[in-house]
């Protein structure tokens, strides 16, 4: 909580990475905010697998949480 994640410009990869830090800085384990994540973006993209959707949550988890990077990503093609 407390950054700036405009930067992000798909709503839905900014919702993912908000949730995903939101549910960890409150103590919820990795695994459920990982599950949690899949089904934010599930809601986003109901047309997306499970597969798909577990991708590109790591994906952007790892991106944006673990190594920090500001650039963009690989992901959907919506806005």
């Amino acid at each position: 909580m407390g950054q700036d994640f405009s930067r992000i410009g798909r709503r839905c990869e900014r919702a993912v990475v908000t949730a995903y830090r939101d549910l960890r800085q409150f103590g919820t384990g990795d695994l459920h905010a990982f599950q949690a994540c899949t089904t934010l973006y599930r809601i986003h993209h109901p047309e997306a697998s499970l597969s798909e959707a577990r991708r590109l949550v790591a994906e952007w988890i790892d991106h944006h949480v673990v190594r920090g990077d500001r650039g963009p990503t690989e992901g959907c093609d919506c806005d």
